[in-house]
């Protein structure tokens, strides 16, 4: 069996085997995927997402009946006979690193909780992608979705929040329509920018989309993916005869035991380029979308949620045929997979429709479903399974579908293509030279989704002389700064570590410069791992200190160090981007809101009323803008995360609360805010409050 290739095989521009991959046809319409990211139940990153999947690991946990009170569940609920105490938990979903993203604490604590995960794998997609996220080229687009939550819900009917932040800043900062513009907006990425609706389906709709924009050249690069967080609490939920979801908080995708799925919360997010670009460009590819297809069912169903068989099948046939292929080509497909008796009938019924052509032979294609493992994702259930599909494909490992162990008689499988992978195994090799495989994924409403995947192509390494290299490493804190310290080194210890030069490269291109900095020098990885440790570990990294510094990486690893850009000579400006370990996010914790009980917001310092009022102006000034404690001297609107729509609600607090009419131009003014305050107090322009918001968007958009 040939070992699949390392994953950051993609080759310098000018490797003499470049010519040829470039000369593809397939190359034109072929889609590569470039990074990725993703936090699943029981794996905060790739890695771990991995170890489960390969090790058979069911990741949906059985919540204790303390662990649901303590987090808000009704007891009465909790003694009902069908109360199933179970689900696909991410963990630390209330976490994040608001500063990186620019929101003050109360605009960090109004923003939904999967909102603040997708900005995150957003980041760290790009990252992987060997992307400074800060820097993205132009014509970068952003395609996701999202889930209804919790949080959204209980922010639209809290009267209290919309009396301190305003209708509409809560409209955006919890409304699933602005997942896409927030990533946009944040990371400054300039394509289309969508969010994508289409239920269950929603992460691979988004891929689809993505890849089109490619091939009709409306963006260069495209972040794809989808994100479902309905609540940060553990919540078990209530199994209802007839319904999606099992009895016994377990899902068996075509097994003879199948009842229902799981529900679950997920986040994933793929980077995508045109392959002929990514080549090229010398892009870590991690695996190549041949083709992909999009239909609906119609009316052609018995109900508006029941699947249906003829528009699946037909994506699926639409799909490689649009990669050239046909069916009977894949050795494995992803499917939906939901363990209904209803949508795995008919699920299979379709794709035996479409794979079992005159050259297939019963059992020859492996299948099996990811909701076995995390359970169902919902908006992000798509994109879980591409994600999953890929990693089989880069490890050339066939990982199994848990909890089954017979199909279920009435499925009739040994007259299918097909056999469920129940045990994780290598994955041959075909008599072409390529693994391919397919990826399903279908919404309630009808909308189904295919996606043909193969294995990136192989590439030879860059050709350099061995020397010594640095490595340029920063965060916001110091314990992020071990933490990035820690994982490097794991990273270059693996067998399929990247070479030395290719991730001094990329950290130098490929990260966003932070105040917290540490350098490394080294000549092979063994030594930098080596040092990498020490400096997680808070001991002497080693950095040559008294030995001559006749390369002048001591010099310029001590400039970085003073903060600012650092002028790389031009012989370090020359490596490749490779997929290395991403920002160690550990933000604080931000909460969120619930339906039965929210928790208390402080009443400001000061109020309306009382005899100072340029101190009950100033708490209001702080409490929008999430100040905690004195308002410093020096402290600005600007510099407090003060933005246009906080400045609207502003006035009219002000004017509401005050009585107070003050020019909204006068939150353009660079002032500190004590000072900013006497100024609202002074104020007597009554009319200035009518001045144009056109013009003041455009001055807040400028800064």
């Amino acid at each position: 069996m040939t070992e699949p290739a390392p994953r950051d095989l993609a080759s310098d521009p000018a490797a003499d085997t470049d010519a040829d991959l470039d000369a593809d046809p397939g190359h034109d319409s072929a889609i590569a995927v470039v990074g990725m990211s993703g936090r699943f139940p029981g794996a905060p990153d790739l890695d771990a997402y991995w170890a489960n999947l390969r090790d058979g690991v069911c990741a949906i946990t059985d919540f204790t009946e303390a662990e649901l009170l303590a987090d808000g569940a009704d007891p009465e609920e909790l003694r009902g006979a069908d109360h199933v105490p179970a689900k696909g938990y991410l963990a630390d979903a209330d976490r994040f690193e608001a500063e990186l993203f620019g929101f003050n604490r109360t605009e960090a604590a109004a923003l939904d909780p999967q909102h603040r995960v997708l900005l995150e794998t957003a980041w760290a997609a790009l990252e992987d992608a060997g992307h400074d996220p800060l820097a993205v080229p132009v014509r970068t687009g952003v395609y996701v979705g999202g889930s209804p939550t919790e949080h959204m819900l209980a922010a639209h009917t809290d009267r209290r929040l919309a009396a301190s932040l305003g209708a509409m800043q809560i409209r955006i900062l919890t409304d699933r329509e602005f997942l896409a513009p927030w990533i946009s907006y944040r990371l400054g990425l300039e394509g289309p920018s969508l969010t994508v609706q289409t239920a269950c389906s929603t992460s691979l709709t988004a891929v689809h989309l993505a890849a089109q924009a490619l091939l009709l050249g409306e963006c260069d690069t495209a972040l794809a993916g989808g994100v479902s967080v309905d609540s940060v609490r553990r919540q078990g939920y209530v199994h209802y005869e007839g319904g999606i979801f099992s009895a016994d908080g377990r899902c068996r995708p075509f097994d003879e035991r199948a009842g229902g799925t799981v529900p679950g919360s997920g986040v994933g997010v793929v980077v995508l380029r045109r392959l002929a670009d990514a080549l090229a460009d010398g892009d870590p590819v991690r695996a190549v979308i041949r083709g992909s297809a999009l239909t609906n069912d119609g009316a052609t169903k018995v109900g508006f949620t029941a699947p249906g068989v003829e528009q699946q099948t037909a994506a699926i046939v639409e799909a490689w045929s649009a990669a050239g292929l046909a069916p009977s080509a894949a050795q494995y497909v992803e499917t939906h997979g939901t363990a209904t008796e209803l949508g795995d009938r008919i699920e299979l019924a379709a794709a035996t429709a479409a794979f079992g052509g005159p050259d297939g032979s019963p059992g020859g294609i492996g299948i099996g479903s990811v909701k076995s493992n995390i359970g169902h994702l919902d908006a992000a259930a798509g994109v879980a399974s591409l994600i999953k599909a890929v990693l089989m494909l880069e490890h050339a490992t066939l990982a199994p579908t848990v909890n089954v162990s017979r199909p279920h008689p009435d499925l009739r499988m040994d007259a299918t293509p097909f056999r469920v992978v129940d045990g994780a195994a290598p994955w041959p090799l075909p008599a072409d030279g390529v693994r391919r495989a397919g990826v399903s994924s279908l919404g309630i409403g009808g909308t189904n989704v295919h996606v043909v995947l193969e294995q990136a192509p192989e590439r030879r390494g860059t050709k350099t002389a061995p020397r010594r290299e640095i490595l340029a490493l920063s965060a916001r804190t110091e314990p992020a700064l071990k933490a990035l310290a820690a994982r490097l080194a794991t990273a270059l210890r693996a067998p399929d570590a990247p070479s030395l030069a290719d991730t001094a490269y990329t950290l130098r291109t490929g990260r966003t410069p932070m105040d917290v900095r540490a350098y490394v020098l080294a000549s092979d990885p063994a030594e930098a791992a080596d040092r990498l440790t020490a400096l997680a570990e808070g001991r002497d990294a080693g950095g040559d200190g008294d030995a001559p510094d006749e390369d002048g990486l001591r010099g310029l690893g001590e400039l970085w160090l003073k903060g600012g850009s650092v002028p790389w000579p031009e012989t370090l400006r020359e490596g490749r981007r490779v997929s290395l370990p991403t920002y160690p996010f550990a933000g604080d914790s931000h909460g969120a809101l619930t339906l039965d009980h929210r928790p208390e917001r402080p009443e400001p310092a000061t109020a309306p009323g009382d005899e100072d009022p340029t101190a009950a102006v100033l708490g209001v000034l702080a409490e929008a803008l999430g100040l905690e404690g004195a308002v410093g001297p020096e402290t600005t609107y600007f510099a407090a995360g003060g933005d246009s729509l906080t400045a609207v609600h502003l006035v009219g607090r002000l004017r509401d609360e005050f009585g107070i009419d003050v020019p909204i131009t006068v939150f353009l003014e660079e002032l500190p805010l004590q000072e900013l305050a006497k100024r609202i107090v002074g104020s007597a322009e009554q009319d200035a409050a009518e001045d144009s918001l056109d013009a003041l968007l455009s001055e807040f958009e400028t800064e």
